[in-house]
């Protein structure tokens, strides 16, 4: 389950800057030894045919972060280009020019240089070897700025460039005690409370954000003394943080608890903001949570829900300093509530939510120059297009297309620059015009980047269908065809369940969960958008809470029924179900309750036994959302009791058809024990099956050769039973 979180307090800083998350994942593909380093370029691929093949889909360039220079004039922006044969990733800069012309690359070694920022109209800031350089934006002059050892993973400057804050680790040994120096070869850990480990890694250091003073040279941490991280793991990145364009912020005041210097404008009292790390802690009355109960029945929920208790992040100045615009969820506890934009007065004190018209969260927003609009990008209907609204929270849809906007920034006065794909289109840049309306909202096209590869493919075609769901409601499903398509044939088809549980089933481009490479192998597939997903309000999506084998369930049958029933070319006889994290909660769901319709099952990451998972997973508050109670306890309500009874792993004995079970033993979400006892579980039945475990993943499989292997042994696995 990938989802957002509520780790630590609701933090309160200098706040927030957009910068694009994707970049800092790249990067963990591996740092290079100076022994290792490899010039990574662009590939060119030359195909055999015109299929997409896995050794084509891991040669495309990958788009990073981007950011518009002062002026509007150039776009500076992030590539990531990667070598299954080296088994590693080159991450370079590229400039343009904003209207796509000249399109040139600035990195011209080895090294990997990430995180462009324009300091002026001239002049780039990036990371290189944990360290900010500089450099001129025709790739000259340049110049390490920062001496800290190599330390630094992230940094944005202040308006003046006077000063900038950089972001590094600090040894925290809170929760995992520190080691007697004695024994410094001892790899054991002591664990003196939960969230030990996090994501993928053992929680033995957190992110600060540190100020530096660049003529000086002199820094301090934000946050010294303080058991807080910021910004906040396992996805959170220098755009937790910004700079006020007047310096509301007086940065030399160290002292957090001075209210002169620091105001908390999310939450309405401090309480609030001291919740432990699994928010197990104390609500604003000091009375103490139920750490094995869902908090949406506890009073920090019900006595202060009008008081927006839940997470705030990614807040930004308007451009005349006198708003904060934040995403804010309503609730405590809950990862998945409607990220609504909330605008705060810091004139008059007072907050405004701005997107209470489209009942769908906010995923990245902007400020219009004029300190009045905001634009932002939505999920409705599967698919994530861009909105504008204003002070006075009019929104306006401003695009409708089969494509997810991805993020955005200003370019100009009056043009957006974003990033755009599709379920055939991996990321490339585009410049926005807004208008008033769909009608005269313009869209160009930038960077081509993967133009030579997808030249030579041919692509599948992409098709929605409404589906009537058990309870009598209408439900939108893509329908991807393979390329070459003939309707007179029969096809085997996948039913692909998607993650989250609460994630979109929209026209997102995936490295690994690829609609157009299932495609192009021959596989129809048919993705629904069950209960449980945004985009179709927040009553759709919050049905699945406490329900995740009942009406979600349904839906992915009644897709793949409809499809068997009224679709001439998929072949019921060849029928597949495919899904990660929850997706492959429900694959293993699946397998006890099919009733025969499907030849085999892939299951990556998912959980199998909810009792244990329970306990197993770093983020113990999200079970307790999603289940209502800890198995143990003897109170439980009817829905946690439903859950526990319905957990996967209680059908086994059901379970009749071939499965294979992918896991990552670095996944701390969801431990990598759940898809070894299916695996288990299946072979002590004597039903074929694979398991294919990776020691050095996480939740993902970002390693080119493994990525390579992972798409190899699933589509291996269908050929063998649906083909």
């Amino acid at each position: 389950m990938i989802r957002n979180n509520h780790s630590f307090f609701h933090f309160f800083i200098i706040s927030f800057f957009h910068f694009f998350i994707i970049s800092l994942l790249l990067m963990s593909c591996g740092t290079q030894k100076e022994s290792d380093k490899v010039n990574i370029e662009k590939q060119t691929v030359q195909l055999e045919g015109d299929l997409m093949t896995p050794e084509a889909l891991w040669a495309m360039s990958r788009i990073g972060g981007y950011q518009a220079s002062p002026d509007g004039k150039h776009i500076a922006f992030q590539m990531g280009y990667y070598s299954v044969k080296e088994n590693k990733s080159h991450q370079v800069l590229w400039i343009m020019n904003a209207d796509g012309s000249e399109q040139r690359q600035l990195t011209t070694d080895a090294e990997n240089e990430t995180d462009a920022q324009w300091l002026d109209n001239e002049t780039i800031a990036f990371l290189r070897e944990g360290e900010v350089w500089k450099m001129g934006f025709d790739g000259n002059g340049r110049k390490q700025m920062s001496e800290t050892d190599g330390k630094v993973e992230g940094f944005l400057f202040a308006p003046d460039g006077k000063k900038a804050i950089l972001l590094k680790s600090i040894d925290f040994n809170e929760i995992i005690q520190k080691n007697p120096e004695d024994l410094p070869k001892a790899t054991g850990r002591v664990v003196n409370d939960l969230m030990y480990r996090h994501w993928d890694h053992y929680v033995e250091s957190i992110q600060h954000p540190f100020v530096l003073d660049l003529k000086t040279g002199e820094e301090f941490d934000i946050l010294e003394g303080e058991p807080f991280e910021c910004p906040m793991e396992p996805f959170g990145g220098i755009e937790q943080l910004a700079w006020s364009p007047d310096f509301l912020y007086e940065v030399e005041a160290r002292d957090l608890n001075n209210i002169e210097h620091t105001k908390n404008l999310c939450k309405q009292f401090r309480e609030f903001g001291i919740l432990g790390c699994n928010e197990m802690a104390y609500h604003g009355d000091g009375k103490q949570l139920n750490p094995t109960k869902t908090l949406k029945d506890q009073e920090i929920n019900v006595k202060h829900k009008d008081e927006n208790v839940g997470y705030d992040l990614n807040p930004k100045f308007s451009p005349d300093g006198r708003y904060v615009a934040w995403l804010s969820m309503e609730r405590d506890g809950y990862e998945s509530d409607r990220q609504r934009l909330c605008i705060y007065d810091l004139k008059e004190n007072t907050k405004t939510y701005v997107t209470e018209s489209l009942d769908s969260s906010v995923d990245d927003f902007c400020w219009a120059p004029d300190s009045y609009t905001l634009y932002y990008i939505a999920v409705w209907h599967a698919t994530e297009n861009l909105y504008k609204t204003n002070l006075k929270g009019e929104v306006k849809q401003l695009s409708n297309d089969w494509a997810d906007f991805g993020s955005l920034q200003m370019l100009n006065e009056r043009e957006l620059v974003a990033e755009r794909h599709s379920i055939t289109a991996p990321a490339d840049l585009y410049v926005v015009t807004p208008g008033d309306s769909i009608a005269n909202t313009q869209i160009k096209q930038l960077t081509e980047v993967n133009k030579d590869i997808l030249d030579q493919l041919a692509k599948p075609t992409v098709e929605q269908r409404w589906v009537k769901t058990t309870d009598g409601k209408e439900m939108l499903t893509w329908v991807i065809l393979p390329p070459h398509f003939d309707a007179s044939k029969k096809y085997p088809t996948l039913l692909f369940c998607e993650g989250g549980p609460q994630s979109a089933v929209s026209q997102f481009w995936s490295y690994r969960w690829n609609f157009m490479i299932m495609a192009s192998q021959g596989y129809v597939v048919i993705a629904p958008n069950r209960r449980g997903v945004p985009g179709f309000g927040q009553e759709w999506l919050e049905e699945i809470s406490g329900d995740w084998t009942g009406q979600c369930m349904k839906d992915y049958l009644s897709a793949i029924d409809d499809a068997v029933e009224n679709l001439p070319y998929v072949d019921k006889d060849r029928l597949g179900a495919v899904g990660a994290s929850f997706g492959g909660f429900s694959v293993y769901y699946l397998a006890g309750h099919h009733e025969g319709r499907f030849k085999c099952f892939i299951a990556h990451d998912g959980a199998f036994n909810l009792e244990a998972m329970y306990t197993e997973t770093e983020e113990n508050w999200f079970s307790n959302w999603e289940y209502d109670d800890a198995y143990w306890n003897k109170d439980q309500t009817e829905r946690a009791r439903r859950t526990y009874q319905n957990s996967p792993h209680r059908f086994v004995d059901k379970w009749d058809t071939p499965i294979l079970c992918i896991h990552g033993e670095k996944d701390y979400r969801i431990n990598a024990t759940q898809g070894m006892s299916a695996f288990n579980a299946a072979r002590m039945r004597g039903i074929e099956a694979q398991l294919l475990i990776f020691p050095d993943e996480n939740h993902w499989v970002l390693k080119p050769q493994n990525g390579i292997l992972w798409q190899r042994t699933y589509f291996a696995w269908l050929d063998r039973w649906l083909k």
